[in-house]
């Protein structure tokens, strides 16, 4: 009974975390509107023949690589007791895993970045994206052989209880991982320029002054090199806390929209969603990393050498995987909150509905998609429910 109890938990622990940590004030609920009174039946049709096939694609993906994954399981790498450095084989393997993974849905990665290229989603060349997959490929190997050796020291040195070192190593590392990221891995796939003087930064600044937040630094990013769509977001912790605006957001958008995702994206510092998001990981960890050694040691005979490591590997991606499905409903209410505190900052319901129809024609996104995505894959809240948020903000 020690796997099903410790799957349960992973999972009830997860729910206890989003319940905790979970937004109670500051959200505007949203009355329901209707896809049909804000996009014509062109944009809809479009949107669900675009994205629909591209989710099954995605699906295709996953159930290559969890296939390969299963196979590696079945028939593990072979694995010489003999060997003197079980740690560098083990790092070796990792590394190999990675690439294999990598590989086995590049066709069906090709398909879906051409089916972005016909909708006009994506500006980037073949040959630029090849090299974004070898620079991807290489930080994923070398991340995967450090993560394999230091799996397989813990497994050496706590053989029945590495589960809790490994927990306590996924939160430091996911600090690592928000604290360096902005200034050591993105600017390997993106130029970053501070935003110059001028009115954006001047709304910017002003509008930070007014929510009462440090806003760190403002960039904009140039991601028109890959598409046309447009977003923002908020990244990095202390020091390396910025918001970043994405060029096709600063030129296709009015002044008045950019304000709103501005605004938005300082409800995230204002609410420190950031190092929320931190704190969840350290709740949900201890028990999704004993689920993870539980599910290992069912699905490998193998202990502490390299022959375990794609059993461990799959079930870091059955657990993570679940428990990604019930954080999301945090992260779901977490923007809804987001979105409550741009309309209130700015007091501008009307470009905010104008703001999300246009950049959801713009990413050719499914305004109202099936309850089922939204549970199962949603970060954010579907287009028409935050419409109904300006609506309900407006009357």
């Amino acid at each position: 009974m020690r796997l099903p109890v410790a799957l349960v938990a992973a999972a009830v622990v997860a729910e206890a975390a989003v319940l905790v940590l979970r937004p109670r004030a500051g959200v505007i609920q949203p009355v329901p509107v209707s896809a049909a009174s804000y996009f014509t039946p062109e944009q809809l049709d479009r949107a669900r023949g675009f994205r629909r096939p591209q989710l099954a694609l995605y699906a295709g993906q996953l159930v290559l690589e969890g296939a390969l994954l299963f196979v590696l399981v079945r028939r593990p790498p072979r694995w010489r007791p003999g060997v003197r450095r079980p740690i560098v084989a083990g790092a070796a393997t990792g590394a190999a895993l990675s690439v294999a993974l990598s590989v086995v849905g590049l066709p069906l990665g090709a398909v879906s970045r051409q089916r972005a290229l016909d909708v006009g989603l994506v500006t980037q060349s073949w040959a630029g994206w090849g090299w974004d997959l070898v620079k991807s490929g290489v930080i994923g190997a070398a991340l995967a052989a450090g993560g394999s050796a230091v799996l397989l020291g813990l497994m050496r040195r706590f053989p029945r209880r590495w589960w809790a070192p490994a927990s306590g190593l996924a939160v430091v590392m996911g600090a690592v991982f928000l604290y360096a990221g902005p200034v050591v891995l993105d600017p390997l796939f993106n130029r970053f320029e501070r935003l110059p003087p001028g009115q954006t930064r001047s709304d910017v600044l002003g509008l930070a002054r007014k929510a009462g937040v440090k806003v760190g630094e403002v960039y904009q990013v140039d991601a028109s090199r890959r598409t046309t769509a447009a977003n923002a977001y908020v990244t990095g912790l202390g020091p390396s806390k910025r918001v970043v605006l994405y060029d096709t957001l600063l030129e296709h958008f009015s002044k008045d929209e950019v304000r709103l995702v501005v605004a938005h994206e300082l409800a995230h510092v204002h609410y420190r969603d950031v190092p929320r998001g931190l704190l969840y990981l350290a709740l949900v960890a201890p028990a999704a990393m004993l689920a993870v050694q539980r599910l290992t040691e069912r699905l490998s005979p193998a202990r502490a050498t390299p022959a375990v490591l794609p059993a461990a590997a799959l079930s870091l991606a059955l657990v993570s995987g679940t428990v990604g499905i019930v954080s999301n409903q945090l992260s779901r209410r977490v923007e809804q909150r987001a979105d409550s505190f741009s309309l209130r900052l700015t007091g501008a319901p009307k470009p905010f509905i104008a703001f999300e129809r246009g950049i959801t024609v713009r990413n050719v996104v499914e305004p109202d998609p099936p309850g089922w995505v939204v549970a199962l894959l949603a970060t954010h809240p579907p287009t028409i429910e935050r419409i109904g948020v300006a609506v309900a903000y407006e009357r």
